[in-house]
């Protein structure tokens, strides 16, 4: 799992936390430590021109396999600094059916690195690009976590007082020593989790 909000579950208590047996179980290659401070920056005006390329390539690949495919995450969202990796959401038939995508994927230079599916979370895949810093996520279609995603840029696009308070959290936590990326993410899943309540967008993964 990865940002906002896929990753966000938060308890009454506080954020969902994974263990690093959790991590290493859905994680596809061996899990890596972070070996210095996560790579935030400010926003690049040229995100969305990465997103398109990555696009074009997707859906030349995949063709009418793509049933919906969107810009999601941090770098999604003008003026809002982020890690900078492009998050792409992309829906398909049946994302359990891996040799009906993935093969064609990876011959375009696509890498499965996360393998995540129910009970424990959703249906869920997620591919490193061939020559840029995306994580692609992979759903089936009619899955509620693309329009969790969507309403959560979308809302964050539209609202500068929680895109502000989602940079500030995000601020705060990039200074704190992370082993796994995944820390990182889980910690923001409390204030996540309370933007998309005021988005009015479907509960996390119960």
């Amino acid at each position: 799992m990865t940002d906002e909000p896929t990753d966000a579950a938060a308890a009454p208590s506080g954020p969902r936390m994974h263990t690093e047996e959790e991590i290493q179980a859905y994680s596809v290659d061996i899990l890596k430590p972070l070996t210095g401070p996560i790579n935030f920056v400010e926003y690049d005006e040229a995100w969305p021109a990465l997103f398109a390329r990555e696009d074009a390539r997707i859906r030349s690949t995949l063709g009418d396999r793509v049933i919906r495919l969107e810009h999601t995450g941090s770098t999604s969202v003008p003026g809002l600094a982020a890690k900078p990796v492009i998050d792409i959401t992309m829906t398909i038939a049946d994302v359990l059916d891996e040799p009906a995508y993935a093969p064609d994927l990876e011959a375009a230079g696509y890498r499965l690195v996360i393998r995540e599916q129910e009970p424990e979370w959703y249906d869920h895949r997620v591919f490193k690009g061939p020559d840029t810093n995306i994580n692609l996520h992979v759903f089936s279609a009619g899955s509620v976590e693309l329009e969790r995603m969507v309403g959560f840029r979308d809302w964050l696009r539209s609202h500068d007082d929680d895109r502000a308070l989602y940079e500030a959290t995000k601020r705060d936590l990039v200074r704190r020593e992370w082993k796994y990326v995944q820390n990182y993410a889980d910690a923001k899943g409390e204030v996540v989790e309370g933007i998309a309540a005021r988005a009015g967008l479907p509960g996390p993964h119960p």
